[in-house]
């Protein structure tokens, strides 16, 4: 089953400016969202729910320093991009 993979203004703002620092993780990066769309548990994304004041939101991992943080609704098999960025900054 296929997930629908949906970017947000404010997300794909982020993106942006994210790739224009780190043009070495596009390829990556499109791998990701492709596993992402066809199998959001697939081990090597390491999906997992965050805590605290980010306990709505899940992570997966673009690398083992950069992340990507979104919401995951399993009812409607919609996926929201969040953010991405470094560790520290994403959470």
């Amino acid at each position: 089953m296929s997930h629908s993979i949906i970017f947000t203004d404010s997300y794909e703002k982020r993106a942006k400016k994210f790739f224009k620092h780190h043009p070495d993780l596009i390829n990556i990066y499109h791998k990701i969202l492709l596993l992402l769309k066809t199998n959001p548990f697939h081990p090597s994304l390491r999906l997992h729910q965050l805590q605290g004041k980010l306990k709505s939101l899940y992570s997966i991992s673009l690398t083992l320093q950069y992340r990507i943080t979104l919401e995951f609704l399993i009812k409607n098999n919609e996926i929201i991009l969040v953010d991405i960025g470094a560790h520290d900054q994403v959470y």
